[in-house]
């Protein structure tokens, strides 16, 4: 009884700490405008207006629909109540479908938990259907109520609070209410980071060590300037090929998700096939990079690191890859080249990239003016867009797995995050300079000038038919950020006579980073890039393993005969730096 009694008290006292902290911590909330916490009045406006109408015009519609819900919850109320008076403690019937966050036996087993997950199911099911009855909205103004309603539907899921989530009661007993203590300090330590957010921490950044035991494949920053440091890998074969390979990661995370873990380290792949490679890290800019827009990132970035690849291996051209928005914007580089009439580049490779932005996707709830305008105010104001922002609109886009689930785990069961490489490179984002925001947001995504007409830049129009080196490009069917459907679209569009589409299985990163020896996800291929998406899809042959070989062969055809191995520092270029570098280190306060 006395060890019992003196661990509550310590718990008390932990809590009583804590909860000064918590208060204090939320007290420090930066700031921010209120147009990034949600839709603008217009949205609310079009919903009742719809729901009004309907109202008016479809009453009997509209009442069968709330008599079906009523019927609906009045039966399983019934029904668990007739088995109590019966003596059964057991719950009724339940014929709603697996989902994995009511994987506990307890939620169909135990009479008041399955009572409250099955009434959480019929008032789920009822708001989805009421709202896909709406008439009179245009399909962006739908799709962005769905969005929002399913947010609300998805916070108030009952695993999400403590009385009615079982794992968490059974755990709080299991540890005599130290889950508890240790998840308050897990959300106390969440909201200190996040200044004042709640923002669940997805990884143990304490596991890794950049250089250490994450992004070690062996290279050197062999030239640096504000934009970027430029890295050169050491070769591991004797002879490579001429034609260098430079690769252009995403500006809005950093390079080395391309080498996690030596077994699927890319960047290891590439070397060990015979290339010379380099790969640019990109700057995490701070508030004075706040004029730095695309034209810097390419002139000092893309173009200024093809001229030291090309000083370095005396080779006339590259082989050139851009991932995601750095495939966007070696598109513009292209086109910006063809206007100058320049040939730097001997064949692109695009992965998960969107050149052609007519239909957002996912993202179209959140490229409507409401929040672009907000985006735009907060960066005039800041300089940047702080990476926190990025890191939310990504995580509501999967909200259950990357945010309520991780909040009950770390908050509710009191669980250290995971140690896992890819959620912690996730979690390792950059800042974007204020005015390549919105350039990109209002010039490609929401004008889609490149596609549609001309966006200029650099004193030139581009477009992206300029586009007309051999190309391949690798999309992921099970992509949410860059769909397959928008990169084909935009493919097509290019006015390439060389081009080759490859269609991984999987998402945005899985996708990608998928080693041959993984013999994980397949991938399809169909030369006929005239087709439609659906026919395309159809006609297409599957592949099993990865596309990695595929790709290798084609670009062997674009690298030249093979020369003697490279050595780092061998070419007048100094190691500034031992891979990883500096630039993908830092973080810089805001």
């Amino acid at each position: 009884m006395g060890d019992h009694l003196e661990k509550l008290n310590t718990n008390l006292k932990r809590v009583e700490e804590l909860s000064q902290r918590l208060v204090e911590a939320l007290a420090n909330k930066g700031q921010n405008d209120p147009g990034l916490n949600g839709p603008g009045p217009d949205l609310y406006m079009k919903a009742s207006m719809a729901y009004w109408s309907e109202l008016v015009n479809n009453p009997a519609k509209l009442m069968e629909r709330q008599v079906k819900f009523w019927a609906d919850s009045v039966t399983h109320y019934a029904e668990a109540q007739q088995n109590l008076a019966q003596g059964k403690l057991e719950p009724p019937e339940d014929n709603t479908p697996d989902d994995r966050r009511f994987s506990n036996p307890l939620w169909k087993t135990h009479p008041y938990f399955n009572y409250v997950k099955q009434q959480y199911m019929i008032s789920a099911n009822a708001i989805e259907a009421s709202l896909k009855d709406l008439e009179g909205l245009e399909h962006k103004d739908r799709q962005r109520i769905e969005f929002f309603a399913k947010q609300m539907v998805d916070l108030f899921a009952p695993t999400n609070f403590l009385a009615t989530n079982p794992d968490a009661l059974e755990r709080a007993v299991e540890t005599e209410g130290e889950s508890l203590v240790k998840g308050l300090e897990n959300l106390v330590r969440d909201i200190e980071a996040h200044k004042g957010e709640i923002l669940p921490t997805l990884a143990d950044g304490s596991a890794f060590e950049l250089g250490t035991n994450i992004a070690t494949a062996k290279g050197a920053v062999i030239y640096r300037n504000e934009m970027m440091e430029l890295l050169q890998f050491a070769p591991t074969t004797e002879t490579v090929y001429k034609k260098p390979v430079i690769i252009f990661p995403p500006w809005i995370n950093k390079y080395y998700v391309m080498d996690l873990r030596p077994e699927n380290s890319l960047i290891r792949w590439i070397v060990d096939q015979g290339y010379t490679l380099f790969v640019v890290s990109w700057k995490n800019p701070d508030k004075s990079y706040s004029d730095k827009g695309l034209e810097d990132y390419i002139e000092k970035g893309y173009l200024k690191a093809i001229d030291v690849a090309k000083e370095v291996t005396g080779s006339k051209a590259v082989n050139a890859v851009g991932y995601c928005i750095a495939g966007t914007t070696l598109s513009l580089t292209l086109s910006l080249l063809k206007k100058r009439r320049q040939k730097p580049i001997s064949s692109a490779t695009f992965f998960t990239t969107l050149t052609d932005f007519s239909d957002q996707g996912e993202f179209t709830v959140f490229l409507q003016d409401d929040f672009v305008d907000a985006i735009e105010r907060q960066v005039a104001e800041d300089g940047v867009l702080d990476n926190k922002y990025m890191a939310k609109t990504f995580s509501f886009l999967r909200a259950k797995d990357l945010i309520y689930g991780p909040a009950v785990r770390s908050y509710m069961m009191g669980e250290a995050p995971p140690a896992f490489d890819l959620l912690y490179w996730n979690g390792d984002g950059t800042h974007l300079p204020g005015k390549m925001t919105v350039q990109y947001l209002r010039g490609l995504c929401q004008s889609n000038d490149f596609a549609e007409r001309t966006f200029e830049l650099m004193g030139k129009k581009l477009k992206v038919s300029d586009v007309d080196l051999p190309l391949c490009a690798i999309a992921c069917e099970a992509d949410h950020i860059a769909a397959w459907k928008d990169s084909y679209r935009g493919v097509q569009k290019m006015g390439s006579q060389d081009k080759t589409f490859i269609l991984s299985q999987s998402g945005h990163i899985a996708g990608i980073i998928n080693p041959p020896n993984k013999k994980k996800y397949g991938h399809y291929t169909n030369d006929d890039l005239s087709l439609s998406v659906k026919d395309w899809r159809e006609q297409a042959e599957f592949h099993e393993g990865s596309w990695w070989p595929r790709w290798e062969a084609w670009l062997r055809t674009h690298s030249g005969k093979r020369v003697a191995a490279r050595s780092l520092g061998e070419s007048g270029y100094k190691i500034l730096a031992q891979a990883p570098g500096t630039y993908v280190k830092e973080t810089p306060e805001l």
